[in-house]
């Protein structure tokens, strides 16, 4: 997403201590280019809904978030439950609609729940993936997402042993967190140009490892999850990167396979590798066949969730970070959950779909919401490090003003 990192500017309920903190001259220029972005990109103000409704009241909320649902009509009891997690700039709606799941709900039958986050908790609306007190169970948006997958399941009778989870971005490694933190909640997940779980703890860390990850082995990666309190199988784990991506570097799709892999018990290597035409899937099974985590890597592709359009029988739309690879990334995400009530997308077929995936940015808006105001940004991140030491306040003004965010 136009970069994980909108979370660096916060303000509201839980401003980072760690803001800038320690902040040197070789990440400036880093910060400087990621501010700059930031400036070039439109924000979505809109908060209409579409298909999703509004659900108040739904139980402990200590990160603020807001439940968003949607319930096909006639759905059956025990049915699956799918939580879609937004990137940054995005809105719950945008998303869940633009990556094609509410068509799916409508098709395969099961709900859908999408949790938004307020621009009060993030300026750029990215969930906070990174943030010690988002991450642990029991505490800040885990603990929200937690409490709106419980009300789902018992307001509307849904099957506990089908729920799953999603995201894109800084959605996606809020994916990771909720299957590291909750894994006797879900059944699967599916982590879109995301990160591992517990590779940053504060805003400086976190552009480090989305440009540099620190290539940890998987027995490193998974000794950063929480062991898992009833014992039981960690979710299965579909991950999906472009590798062209040049906001979150491809590594950290391969790294969050490893620390899954390590966490299964399963060796590092994958006991199959698929050539397919939109590039290569990487399959780890169980020890009687079963897929637990398989890894996509789009030859060509940005920063988005892959999409195909061009089909009759295809979902979701084009757009900013929603691009078109030739393949539907949510049709085989289900498909791996096993939601699909038989639907397959055979490889034959994508083969006859021209594979020219978008690069990130390619996509334009159909309609280009409001931008925030610029010099606006730039004066709420002055006033949220007013704990900073004067001088390293003035680098940071510097850089506000090079990116054009401050005047």
């Amino acid at each position: 997403m136009a970069p994980l990192l909108h979370c660096s500017i916060q303000t509201g309920r839980r401003l980072s201590v760690s803001l800038f903190q320690d902040i040197t001259m070789p990440s400036l220029g880093d910060t400087t280019a990621m501010l700059a972005r930031l400036r070039r990109t439109s924000f979505p103000t809109s908060d209409a809904t579409g298909r999703l409704n509004r659900i108040d009241d739904f139980g402990a909320n200590p990160g603020q978030l807001t439940m968003l649902g949607y319930r096909p009509e006639g759905l059956a009891p025990d049915s699956p439950l799918v939580v879609v997690l937004h990137g940054c700039t995005q809105t719950a709606a945008a998303y869940a609609e633009g990556a094609g799941w509410l068509d799916l709900a409508d098709r395969m039958g099961f709900m859908v729940v999408a949790p938004q986050q307020p621009q009060a908790n993030n300026a750029g609306r990215c969930f906070n993936w990174f943030l010690p007190g988002d991450i642990r169970r029991g505490e800040g948006e885990a603990a929200s997402i937690a409490a709106m997958v419980a009300h789902a399941v018992e307001t509307h009778d849904l099957d506990r042993s089908r729920v799953f989870v999603t995201g894109l971005s800084a959605g996606g490694a809020m994916t990771a967190v909720m299957l590291a933190v909750y894994p006797d909640l879900f059944a699967g997940g599916a982590v879109i140009a995301g990160l591992p779980y517990g590779v940053a703890s504060n805003v400086q860390g976190a552009m480090q490892v989305m440009n540099h990850p620190a290539g940890r082995s998987g027995a490193n990666l998974a000794a950063l999850v929480p062991v898992s309190r009833d014992g039981g199988s960690r979710p299965r784990l579909s991950i999906w990167h472009g590798d062209a991506d040049g906001t979150v570097q491809v590594k950290n799709g391969h790294d969050l396979a490893q620390q899954w892999a390590a966490l299964n018990g399963l060796p590092s290597a994958p006991h199959r590798v698929e050539p397919l035409p939109h590039g290569t899937r990487s399959i780890w099974r169980s020890a009687d066949g079963e897929p637990l985590v398989e890894l996509n890597i789009v030859r060509g592709l940005g920063h988005g969730t892959p999409l195909s359009t061009k089909r009759a029988d295809d979902v979701g739309r084009a757009g900013p970070f929603m691009l078109e690879a030739g393949i539907s990334s949510s049709l085989e995400i289900a498909r791996f959950w096993n939601i699909d009530g038989g639907e397959r997308v055979e490889p034959g077929a994508l083969a006859m779909i021209p594979a020219t995936p978008q690069r990130e940015g390619a996509a334009k808006h159909a309609v280009d919401p409001e931008p925030v105001e610029a010099s606006g940004l730039g004066q709420g991140v002055m006033h949220a490090i007013g704990h900073v030491p004067a001088g390293v306040q003035e680098v940071i003004a510097k850089a506000l003003r090079a990116a054009g965010l401050l005047k």
